[in-house]
């Protein structure tokens, strides 16, 4: 069985006999149709990987990296020097030192080509032009740019900074603006920003961030799994249903697919919104945790790998974030702030959060309408959620009760009430008061998405929707939470929510063999109590 491999370099693929998910044949048509391009995605999805293997075909052809793919016979460009830029390794909070770091390599290619009578300079922009002049006419190069956006992003939070980082970076690319030495360029990032005059009018660059051609170039389509992974699967169900790999039938894969779909599907990159992709980081670290631990763990891989992007950890420095927003699955965006940020400082919160992956298409890009995003599957709704929880409560307080069990799937209504006041408690009230029933339900939704619970808001059946439904194996719990500004009318709006619950059945539906634990819940807003007082 083939080993997975979490590598940005096509040639340790062959190498180390690691499975290489084939995406060969949107990267030939990419280069067939553009001559410079652009696309943004989330960190750890297989931008570097990409860009490595444009490099790599130009720089030495098909053999022997790209034996059995789709491009193998199909490949007729000729050689090309490559110019690889990755902004990661240079300096984030110096310019000077930034501007050095990026001249070595651009030196050490021209050394390396043979390029020596041009003239030096600690200017990028006018190193690369110099060098240009003195390229034997018909040479071409091919120039990559990876993480584009690095230094922009470390310095959301000083203006000055940012500034210089964005006024170097306009420069840098109106020097290389229609230059015939350039064969071909791809530049990625996290961000797609308008102030960088990369994506501005007369830019020869072209932004494919959401382009349906390309939108599963990066990350991993259903039958890509299977089609590669396919004995991880059967490794995976086998363990689940204690029977031999030869017993697993189509009918298990596809189910295990569907579980696996439900945690790590669903990001959208297509302006049409009709393709979708797989998390790559997420599902190589799943499939391969079952390979290692020999039993199958829905893990939140993403989120653990990496912790809070930079980007979003800075902006949330100098920026509110609304938490009644995220309620709901979906949230309308202005067509404009979605699909022309001017810059990080003044981006939208929610657009941001679709960028570095947090949120993602739930609606076709439609400039005569709002765009629609929201939370792609679970583990990123677990990751946003969390990530706004250490925002919100000032202490950690565990889920679980003292046998290492989730107090809701476990306990009695009694412990889950403690626990949720317990939470609520831990709210500074000046940032995040809770003085209606609809910011009571977003604190209570973020703390348990964000301590992994199946958690659905405002859940529907054919009478009404419930507060919040809570799944587990065994147990469905159901929560109707009133509010109460001063506690004088707390057993009137308790017998309310009660007979809400009896009338409409809440968490009925689809039930199965789980236990359901019904629960109303009224909290006591004054000042001196801010507190759920009564509970049936």
């Amino acid at each position: 069985m083939q080993e997975i491999a979490q590598s940005e370099n096509i040639e340790d693929f062959i190498d180390s006999n690691f499975i290489y998910v084939d995406k060969t044949e949107y990267i030939h048509n990419l280069i067939k149709t553009y001559k410079r391009v652009f696309f943004s995605r989330p960190r750890r999805f297989g931008k570097s990987l990409t860009l490595n293997t444009i490099g790599t075909l130009f720089e030495k052809g098909v053999e022997p990296y790209f034996k059995g793919t789709w491009i193998y016979d199909k490949w007729t460009q000729k050689t090309y020097p490559v110019l690889h830029l990755n902004f990661l390794e240079y300096s984030t909070c110096d310019l000077n030192a930034f501007k050095s770091s990026m001249c070595q390599p651009i030196r050490d290619f021209a050394r390396m080509n043979g390029l020596y009578d041009y003239t030096d300079d600690s200017e990028p922009n006018n190193l690369i032009r110099n060098i240009f002049t003195v390229m034997p006419e018909g040479m071409q190069l091919v120039l990559l740019i990876d993480e584009y956006d690095c230094q922009l992003s470390a310095n959301i939070n000083n203006k000055e900074r940012y500034e210089e980082f964005r006024t170097f970076l306009r420069e840098l690319y109106g020097a290389l603006k229609g230059k015939k030495q350039i064969k071909f360029m791809a530049l990625t990032g996290v961000t797609r920003l308008k102030d960088v005059s990369i994506f501005s009018v007369g830019s020869d660059i072209k932004d494919l961030s959401y382009d349906h051609a390309f939108s599963q170039m990066i990350g991993f389509t259903r039958e890509e799994i299977k089609r590669f992974y396919i004995d991880y699967l059967k490794l995976g169900i086998s363990y689940e249903k204690h029977i031999n790999t030869e017993s697993v039938t189509d009918i298990d894969i596809e189910e295990f697919l569907d579980r696996m779909a439900e945690h790590y599907d669903s990001y959208c990159f297509d302006e049409f919104y009709e393709n979708k992709v797989f998390s790559t980081y997420s599902v190589n670290s799943f499939l391969q945790s079952i390979s290692q631990k020999k039993r199958v763990v829905f893990g939140d891989y993403w989120y653990e790998a990496g912790g809070i992007p930079s980007i979003l950890n800075n902006y949330m420095e100098s920026h509110e974030i609304d938490i009644n927003k995220f309620q709901t699955s979906e949230i309308n965006i202005n067509y404009d702030d979605f699909m022309n940020p001017t810059s990080l400082p003044d981006m939208n919160e929610n657009v941001l959060m679709c960028q570095t992956g947090y949120l993602t298409l739930k609606s076709p890009i439609d400039r005569y309408t709002d765009v629609v995003i929201g939370a792609a599957n679970r583990e990123v709704k677990t990751a946003l959620f969390s990530l706004l929880g250490i925002r919100v409560f000032k202490n950690n307080v565990s889920p679980y009760n003292s046998e290492r069990q989730y107090v809701l799937e476990k306990g009695s209504v009694k412990d889950i009430i403690s626990l949720f006041n317990t939470v609520l408690a831990t709210i500074p009230y000046d940032k995040y008061p809770v003085n209606n029933e609809s910011t009571l339900r977003a604190l209570i939704q973020l703390y348990l998405i964000g301590k992994g619970h199946d958690v659905r808001s405002e859940q529907h059946n054919f009478k009404g929707s419930s507060d919040l439904l809570v799944n587990f194996k065994k147990r469905r719990v159901i929560i109707e939470l009133k509010f109460s500004k001063d506690g004088k009318d707390a057993e009137a709006l308790l017998k309310k929510a009660e007979d809400q619950i009896r009338k409409r059945e809440y968490g009925a539906e689809n039930l199965g063999d789980r236990e359901l634990l019904q629960i109303a819940a009224v909290f006591d807003g004054s000042p001196e109590v801010r507190r759920i007082t009564v509970f049936k």
